[in-house]
């Protein structure tokens, strides 16, 4: 039976950030998740790190501090995969007054040090590249920074990272049972592999409750006391793109919510987010999936400010997620995307249990977690990730100018098509230079043997779905024969 001082169960992104924080400490961890790294709630967010610009009229001030402080963090550790994006926001007198709106944004450019992003902005849309993609009544907007990020490439990071610090790193690998004793818990994996482990985390988001209720247990088989979460699920779409800039848009819906239209993957548009609660006591589905409803209110909400209306027949891929959020009473859009840390031992071996979360604070997450856990083994054993760089983020001379990188690679490979190469950086940065040393046979348009051999090797994929959808988006840009091309890999 093996031993190790940390046991992790789910491989979103907290999972990922906490054993990768752990690991880094020096502790022996275990990493188990039961299906792929992020094939759930973690692959299915807008893909954003930012401050939440909207939790400021719900005077959720400390949230978006963290978030904002958190947005530089990631930044600087990741370039890679989060880089800058500026965001315009249409006004919308009857909605909110531009008074309110500018207080709005001196808040958020100020609430947090800001060293990597511009400030925001007025701005005359009428004759503006910006206001070209908006209805002629929107002549009036305003500009603000936040970032995008790779979120599924963002935790395969963290996982690789932990796994280069120590830790055991399984996919498709349930916690079966676990069961609380004195000095520690002993634990059953998927395949009948059994472990002894001092402490227990449960990162496992929507299942968070469930795994308490179903495959953990207390000493002398009491059950384990678990927190209720307001499961909701949260789609997008994605169109053709419906603008040529970079920016990307945020418009005011008139039943409060917010929508976001941003430049993806070169060709597309991505339009989201809803949010429909699932019913009580219902558990999350395996595979969340967006329904017609969803569709025909992202379009009709996007078409409300696009020059060019947005059908249900022009979405050409969704996706779906459901976020496990704090039940604090409310609507489901207004409920805090904070995080609650609940850490004890005084059933017996330390448990910590996440609860709730965003992505963009995941890492103050981790440290956090980790430092109480430290606390209950009897050993504080000090943080170590704000300053630390994740696999791919030395970008050496460039800095944080990915941009400048994926130049300089290029000029070095020019044989290779502009597009292959400027995805390799992006995607696995300082990394993607030895995928191009020798990249092999082609398998599909852009995608070589040394890739997906890379991929299978150092990054957990086991299926054509790991490759084409999470760990790249080729999939958008691969006929069914390309498709099944990769799918032959495996």
């Amino acid at each position: 039976m093996d031993d190790f001082d940390v046991v992790v169960v789910g491989g979103g992104i907290n999972g990922a950030g906490l054993a990768r924080d752990l690991a880094g400490r020096g502790w022996r961890v275990l990493l188990a998740e039961r299906d792929d790294l992020a094939a759930h709630t973690s692959s299915a967010s807008t893909k954003l790190v930012h401050g939440g610009l909207r939790y400021l009229e719900t005077w959720e001030f400390s949230l978006v501090r963290k978030a904002l402080q958190e947005r530089e963090v990631l930044l600087r550790s990741a370039p890679h995969l989060i880089q800058p994006l500026r965001f315009v926001l249409p006004h919308a007198p009857h909605l909110r007054p531009a008074w309110m709106i500018r207080i709005g944004l001196f808040l958020y450019d100020h609430l947090a040090r800001r060293e990597l992003l511009p400030g925001s902005h007025g701005l005359r849309l009428a004759g503006s590249v910006y206001g070209a993609a908006l209805k002629p009544e929107f002549r009036r907007g305003f500009v603000y920074s936040d970032g995008w990020v790779d979120d599924a490439r963002l935790v395969v990071a963290n996982a690789q990272d932990a796994r280069a610090r120590g830790a055991e790193v399984l996919t498709r690998c349930a916690v079966t049972r676990a069961v609380r004793g004195a000095e520690g818990w002993e634990l059953a994996l998927q395949g009948g592999r059994r472990l002894r482990s001092r402490a227990l985390v449960n990162a496992s988001g929507p299942w968070a409750e469930r795994f308490l209720r179903d495959h953990a247990q207390g000493a002398a088989g009491q059950p384990l006391a678990a927190r209720g979460l307001r499961l909701v699920k949260g789609s997008h779409i994605v169109v053709a793109a419906r603008f040529a800039h970079d920016h990307a848009y945020i418009f005011q819906n008139a039943d409060g919510r917010i929508l976001f239209a941003i430049p993806y993957q070169g060709r597309f548009t991505l339009i989201g987010t809803t949010d429909v609660e699932l019913p009580e006591h219902e558990d999350p589905p395996g595979r969340a999936a967006i329904d017609a409803a969803e569709v025909d209110y992202l379009c009709e909400q996007a078409s409300r400010y696009l020059t060019e209306p947005v059908r249900p027949a022009d979405v050409l891929w969704s996706y779906a997620g459901v976020r496990p959020l704090l039940d604090e009473g409310g609507s489901a859009s207004s409920v805090t995307r904070d995080y609650l840390l609940e850490a004890d031992a005084a059933g017996g071996a330390p448990l910590l249990n996440v609860w709730g979360g965003k992505l963009t604070t995941y890492r103050k997450l981790a440290e956090d977690g980790a430092g109480q856990l430290g606390a209950l083994l009897g050993d504080a054993r000090r943080p170590w990730t704000h300053g630390a760089r994740l696999p791919g983020g030395d970008l050496g001379r460039h800095g944080v100018d990915i941009a400048g990188f994926a130049a300089e690679l290029q000029s070095r490979h020019p044989r290779v098509d502009a597009a292959t190469v400027a995805r390799l950086a992006f995607a696995y940065g300082s990394e993607a230079p030895a995928l191009l040393a020798s990249p092999g046979a082609e398998v599909a348009p852009g995608l070589f043997e040394a890739e997906l051999r890379h991929l299978v090797e150092r990054e957990w994929a086991r299926s054509a779905e790991d490759v084409l959808w999470r760990r790249s988006k080729l999939g958008l840009h691969y006929d069914a024969a390309q498709r099944a091309a990769v799918a032959a890999r495996f």
